[in-house]
């Protein structure tokens, strides 16, 4: 819900950056692939309930995120391979961090992070899905043209989702409350998703 206001305030922010990175011969899917690492180590920090150093892991994964992308169009690097790559190592560090909770107290966690879990299978199948007949039929994206593929609007995005990483590692004993909150919104997303989604695609078709 917020990406589209978040994102065109960043962008301008990164440019410098990548600039400099661009001039020292680094590449869009090395970004991304050092992002994924370094988010990863969150796993980890989290079953040991080193939350600030899990939480500085999420933010820096974040950044680089933001820089991947900024590098690609800068360097006129975008590819659907760099893409591809980006998205699937995006939802392996999402998935990875409900896991790192649940791991740091299975007893108290395990229930809300299994939800939180299917949510983000939910969310992620629904806009990845649309994306696949959105190509098909050739569709715009005017709200994310920086994008490798088309991605379909709902109450929980990227935005959302970091901000809930923030909340748990800043208050990691109210987990199974802001997961069932998140997992809740999500729900709306996936109704909301998967309704639109068919019934511009019926709309489509039927105009073909």
């Amino acid at each position: 819900m917020l990406d589209k206001f978040i994102t065109p305030v960043i962008k301008p922010l990164l440019t410098p950056i990548v600039a400099t990175l661009h001039k020292l011969g680094i590449t869009a899917d090395q970004l991304t692939v050092a992002g994924f690492l370094i988010g990863m180590l969150a796993l980890p920090l989290l079953a040991f309930e080193l939350w600030y150093g899990a939480l500085a892991a999420i933010i820096l994964n974040r950044i680089f995120d933001g820089l991947d992308g900024a590098m690609a169009r800068y360097a006129q690097q975008s590819s659907s391979a760099g893409g591809y790559l980006d998205i699937t190592l995006d939802f392996s560090f999402y998935a990875a961090v409900p896991l790192g909770f649940i791991l740091a107290n299975p007893a108290q966690n395990a229930i809300a992070g299994a939800l939180l879990l299917a949510a983000f299978i939910g969310t992620g199948s629904s806009f990845l899905a649309f994306a696949i007949s959105a190509e098909k039929f050739q569709l715009d994206k005017p709200q994310f043209k920086y994008k490798s593929f088309y991605y379909l609007n709902g109450l929980t995005e990227g935005t959302e989702t970091i901000a809930l990483f923030i909340a748990l590692c800043i208050w990691p004993q109210q987990f199974v409350l802001l997961a069932g909150i998140f997992a809740t919104a999500c729900a709306v997303t996936i109704f909301t998703r998967i309704h639109g989604g068919y019934h511009t695609l019926k709309q489509l078709e039927s105009t073909k």
